[in-house]
């Protein structure tokens, strides 16, 4: 029997970067979760961790209300032989609590700076003293005084502490961002730390997921018990179907829900897809009036994403009576294709004083959800990014035309309808609107190139010449992005011509709209999707 992968726990103090931490750890073959910073003692003894990393954040360590790590988290990890590495905002407050001194830093340092290794053992045992990299910082403090048993193994160019370590409590810690591309030699710094310093086991294998994912359900789901499968025909729903379908078989009931925010089409091309590739039995509803009644004069995003959540619950409710009436017994679960990202964007960062879900993401799948909804939920992918379910499709044979699906909401067109979806016919535009734009991506051989792209319908109108007339339409914008795992991403540069025939085309054939704009924005500051 193979062992159990070793886990890299990351605790997370607010830090932008703290989720690519996770990702670039796992290209490593290294399993690494996220906990809140804040988290009990409890919670960290249970996940067993090898090595502990304490994010940067936006907080300072003087404030009355810094986030920390619990009371005998670093007794502990010296106890147990954990290593733990503070970054940022997690070496001051490893120097802090260990009776180090912490100040504001006379001069702060935000960007690229060149440092320089004065050690080079530990960290940096595979560098010279002298050698000069440069790396990515972004802080305001800066430690002062280092407590007992710690040295300074590299400095910036100002003279400010950049590296510290206590190789014989296994404390380490660095003043800037290895994570990030912005630091060159940050992923060797990262995979020499944990291999080298750590002595980590690269063991963790998605084939390691599926095989425990399937043994968890088996185990989790009762042999007489029944289980319903909500399918958007994206990515992640079919996986998860395909995962659960594999470990209980004909026990699971697909519901495909056309809501009345789908794309064009969608509903038929997505129903042929199951009947004819996945070979999945998917019963269709129709519920468009029930929803577009419920968010007729719903402005507010994070509303619609709730009601949106809540009418979803509603209809699985309502199925699973039907399924029960069929079976003489009551389906027990609900899939969904939670990831990763969904449940770390639920969950309240560190010194905000929230303790339920901050506002990134309500329902992508995990808000919104009723307290009496009576099913149970499977989410199969939670612990998985996007680029990781895909390569799970793989193993599962699901067919690479699902697998290289953009993303798309689990609310729909309704975040990309600025405003009240049910107002004129703005549904009907952005559908024709999106549909160009996607098939000319296609067109042009670009599809597989861009993670997301898509319309959005502007609650704004504009005045235009059309067929020597003056017009009042309407806008739309046009969005796509590259990314790695959703987490970040940049606007894709679309080549002038394939723009201007692209607008062209809305323009000339979609009626109702005279104003194509893009969105040249990234990930942060804004978010994928405008709502």
């Amino acid at each position: 029997m193979e062992n159990k992968p070793e886990l890299v726990l990351i605790l997370d103090y607010g830090s932008q970067y703290t989720h690519l931490i996770t990702r670039r750890i796992r290209s490593l073959s290294i399993l690494s979760l996220c906990l809140s910073g804040t988290c009990s003692l409890e919670d960290i003894t249970a996940k067993n961790p090898r090595v502990v990393i304490l994010s940067g954040g936006p907080h300072s360590v003087h404030s009355p209300d810094a986030p920390a790590f619990p009371a005998g988290f670093l007794e502990w990890a010296l106890s147990n032989s954990v290593y733990v590495l503070g970054i940022c905002y997690g070496l001051q407050l490893m120097v802090q609590k260990l009776g180090g001194v912490v100040k504001v830093g006379e001069k702060q340092e935000y960007g690229r700076m060149e440092i320089l290794v004065e050690g080079s053992s530990g960290i940096f045992g595979n560098k010279k003293v002298g050698h000069h990299q440069v790396v990515w910082m972004s802080h305001g403090d800066e430690a002062v005084v280092l407590p007992d048993g710690f040295e300074v193994v590299a400095r910036s160019q100002q003279g400010a502490v950049a590296a510290v370590e206590n190789r014989e409590k296994r404390l380490f810690g660095l003043q800037y961002h290895p994570e990030v591309t912005h630091s060159p030699e940050g992923m060797e710094t990262l995979r020499y730390f944990l291999f080298d310093v750590c002595g980590v086991n690269a063991g963790w294998k998605l084939e390691n997921v599926l095989d425990e994912e399937v043994k968890c359900i088996k185990d989790t789901v009762g042999l007489e018990d029944h289980v319903i499968c909500a399918l958007s025909g994206g990515v992640d729903s079919t996986v998860a179907a395909t995962l659960v379908h594999k470990a209980i078989g004909d026990r699971l009931h697909c519901v495909f829900v056309d809501n009345g925010l789908l794309r064009y089409k969608e509903r038929e091309r997505v129903m042929d897809t199951f009947e004819k590739d996945l070979h999945l039995p998917v019963t269709c509803v129709d519920a468009t009036d029930q929803f577009l009644s419920k968010l007729k004069g719903v402005i507010d995003p994070e509303t619609k994403r709730k009601i949106i959540g809540k009418e979803f619950i509603c209809i699985f409710d309502a199925f699973a009576h039907d399924l029960e009436q069929k079976l003489g017994k009551k389906p027990a679960y609900l899939v969904q294709g939670t990831l990763y990202p969904d449940v770390i964007e639920s969950c309240p960062p560190p010194g905000t004083g929230r303790t339920h879900s901050h506002t990134i993401k309500s329902h992508h799948n995990v808000g919104g959800l009723p307290k009496d909804m009576k099913l149970k939920l499977i989410e199969p992918l939670k612990l998985l990014f996007k680029d990781e379910v895909r390569q799970l499709g793989r193993i599962l044979n699901v067919p690479e035309q699902f697998l290289k699906r953009h993303p798309f909401p689990g609310p729909g067109l309704a975040v990309r309808v600025l405003g009240d979806v049910t107002e004129g016919n703005s549904l009907d535009i952005l559908r024709q609107v999106d549909e160009i734009f996607i098939q000319s991506i296609k067109e042009a051989g670009l599809y597989d190139l861009i993670w997301q792209a898509f319309a959005v319908f502007l609650p704004v109108r504009s005045v235009g010449v059309q067929g020597d007339q003056r017009t009042h339409s309407h806008v739309v914008a046009l969005r796509a992005v590259t990314s790695q795992d959703g987490m970040t991403a940049d606007w894709y540069y679309f080549e002038h011509k394939f723009l201007d025939d692209v607008a062209r085309k809305i323009c000339n054939t979609v009626r109702g709209v005279n104003r194509v704009v893009q969105d040249i924005t990234s990930k942060p500051p804004s978010t994928i999707e405008w709502e």
